[in-house]
């Protein structure tokens, strides 16, 4: 009896939303299916991958390999054209780490003076994330979404506690693309979409992120709602759940045990190198196919194998 493959075909779809300017643009999300569910329908826009680099430079880098890679980058501009060139790359992620009032405590000019670097190094899209203080952020990004006007930018991220500050700035004053975060919650993530398109922001220039973990870490609970997420925006066409999720991965999965305990006092785990590309690769892997829209990685072995693998699925 031969096989007749039904098809799953939903009267709903993710958002598109493009990023950068120009010539030089990326799109993300528009998919009717699930994630590479290609049988079912022909996907639009493939997953992205972006490349993380720090205003910090290399200083908290552990991985020889990404150190290798920068060799001969003095600057943080420098650093993003390297970054942009990556094989499998899409965009480059500016994480402003530096401004961490529990840390460095950069002010906000020196961070602006980064970001500028960075946007006049490169053409390719940008995506900027602040220092993860919700304080500090709803005091730099909006200078961010100021200073890079015309880049058509996603600013990460505006949370519940400043989405006010942010979203007023980044989506409506400058017309930036908002990165609404949320903690691995479906209510929490469309209730941020909620508030912030009652700010008066456009929808299609909402970027979600819904949070994540490095694989083994907790990770059932982003694969849960990531998956409840694309659920309710295809099948019960919530509106509110349908913009493109984004995941930044490096820094869940670079800082985790098996990627920093060196091989003398675990030799039986082999290589820190390659352990934290294959925490890399494996947590980037399931959040794509949970329902991530794209990822923002480091490591350029870990950048091209996931290029390669959206490749091949797509």
């Amino acid at each position: 009896m031969p096989f007749n493959q039904k098809l799953q075909k939903f009267n709903a779809k993710i958002n598109t939303v493009t990023i950068g300017s120009g010539d030089k643009t990326v799109t993300i999300g528009g998919d009717s299916t699930y994630p590479f569910y290609s049988f079912d329908a022909p996907s639009e826009n493939t997953p992205k991958i972006g490349v993380e680099i720090s205003d910090m430079g290399l200083e908290n880098v552990v991985s020889e390999g990404i150190k290798a890679y920068y060799d001969g980058a003095s600057t943080i501009g420098e650093m993003a054209k390297k970054a942009a060139a990556m094989e499998g790359a899409d965009f480059v992620a500016l994480i402003l780490e530096g401004g961490d009032p529990n840390g460095v405590n950069k002010s906000v000019d020196e961070l602006i003076a980064v970001v500028k670097d960075v946007a006049d190094s490169i053409d390719a899209p940008l995506v900027v994330e602040g220092c993860k203080n919700v304080e500090k952020d709803a005091e730099l990004l909006p200078k961010v979404a100021e200073a890079l006007q015309g880049r058509n930018v996603l600013i990460l991220s505006e949370k519940e506690e400043n989405y006010k500050a942010i979203g007023a700035a980044a989506g409506l004053a400058y017309d930036q693309i908002v990165g609404a975060e949320s903690a691995v919650d479906i209510n929490l993530a469309k209730q941020l979409n909620v508030v912030t398109t009652q700010l008066g922001v456009n929808a299609q220039k909402i970027v979600m992120n819904i949070g994540s973990a490095a694989a083994g870490y907790g990770y059932e609970y982003v694969v849960s709602t990531m998956d409840r997420i694309k659920g309710a925006a295809l099948s019960q066409n919530d509106n509110m759940l349908q913009m493109p999720i984004i995941t930044p991965v490096s820094a869940e999965t670079w800082g985790v045990k098996e990627a920093t305990a060196s091989e003398a006092d675990m030799p039986e785990w082999g290589p820190e190198e390659e352990r934290g590309i294959d925490m890399e690769v494996m947590t980037a892997a399931a959040d794509l196919a949970a329902g991530s829209d794209a990822v923002i990685l480091r490591h350029p072995e870990a950048v091209a194998t996931i290029s390669r693998m959206i490749k091949a699925l797509a």
